[in-house]
């Protein structure tokens, strides 16, 4: 009998752990997306009210914005010496920016890239995504190497700053539709309260979210990496689909498509470096095989989609969409058996 009461009392252990960590994931990700909200309206109002140009604001404000969530996750597991949640949570994100996110997008309406801004940042991001690769070759990304992104994103923001000048004078429709998602009427003090309401709570929402998934992940025998491929990835990504989405359905189709390409920028430079500069992250075979070879086929893919050749047009049709779409779901059941199938790949 005793034995009988001991079962209950483990398998009602389990199941209130289980709600807890559950809990902790979507309360964390609730949290986590409205957070980030009032963080980017609170910094772009900032920004605006100081009479910063609508093309410069959505570029770095909105760019870094959006990946805020992806940041704060993988500083707080990088702290904790989860590393596996930090490296999955970027490359996850970016393939589900490109895959899900502009898959979704575009299927709602098609997108067409009139942006010069944006026609340049294409040909960046494949070169970034490159050179993180040749870090990631041996294996490790070290504190040096999460310097060295840093330094790169240093370069990046300056760039974009000169990019951002260069193209408000001729006039780039990037610009306009920046200055129409600007925040109007909110004063500094608003903004200013909100900035740092957001950034505490995103700090608190990521530690949240993290505890949450580990834990998750330690009773379900599931490795770290596949929590941040997919459940951290898709939640910190939730942001940049509210925007897509929304550019699609106003037909903003530049800020759409700019998102992502501006996410996954920030997501290789500021959060693979912060996470890698606070604690060093080894890594398998497996992670730059499948998941960041998975990741740079879609980029290629991406600018040979978006980006303007002599003969054709920039844009994402619906059919093109539709094997985005079709690659993710690809590369999910990939992953389940690769990961859960054979237990291999864990970091």
């Amino acid at each position: 009998m005793d034995g009988v009461s001991c079962t209950f009392c483990y398998l009602a252990d389990y199941l209130n752990n289980m709600w807890l960590f559950w809990l902790a994931i979507i309360g964390g990700l609730v949290l986590l997306v409205w957070s980030a909200e009032r963080f980017v309206v609170g910094g772009a109002a900032i920004a605006h009210n100081l009479g910063v140009s609508a093309i410069i604001i959505g570029m770095m404000i909105m760019g870094f914005g959006t990946s805020a969530p992806e940041m704060f996750v993988s500083a707080a597991a990088s702290l904790g010496g989860n590393t596996s949640v930090a490296v999955g949570n970027v490359i996850g994100s970016n393939i589900v920016n490109i895959a899900l996110i502009l898959g979704i997008s575009a299927l709602i309406s098609p997108l067409v890239v009139e942006s010069q801004t944006l026609r340049r940042e294409l040909p960046v991001l494949i070169l970034l995504s490159a050179a993180v690769l040749g870090l990631m070759w041996d294996g490790e990304l070290s504190r040096l190497d999460g310097a060295v992104l840093l330094m790169g994103l240093l370069a990046l923001m300056l760039w974009m700053l000169w990019l951002a000048q260069k193209e408000r004078s001729f006039g780039d429709p990037l610009e306009g539709e920046f200055e129409a998602e600007l925040p109007q009427n909110m004063s500094t003090k608003v903004a200013l309260f909100w900035t740092i309401v957001g950034l505490i709570a995103l700090v608190a929402s990521a530690q949240l979210l993290v505890w949450g998934t580990i834990n998750a992940a330690q009773v379900f025998g599931v490795s770290e990496l596949v929590i941040g491929l997919t459940i951290v990835a898709v939640g910190t990504s939730l942001p940049e689909l509210a925007v897509s989405v929304t550019g699609a359905i106003k037909g903003e189709d530049d800020i759409a498509i700019g998102n992502v390409i501006g996410s996954n920028m920030f997501n290789l430079l500021a959060v693979l470096g912060v996470g890698s500069a606070i604690n060093a992250a080894p890594l398998t075979e497996q992670v730059i095989s499948r998941d960041y070879a998975t990741m740079l086929v879609l980029t290629i893919a991406l600018f040979a989609m978006a980006y303007s050749f002599k003969q054709r047009k920039g844009y994402i049709n619906r059919p093109e969409a539709a094997l985005l779409l079709a690659s993710y779901i690809g590369y999910m059941i990939w992953l389940y058996y690769t990961e859960v199938q054979q237990g291999s790949g864990s970091l």
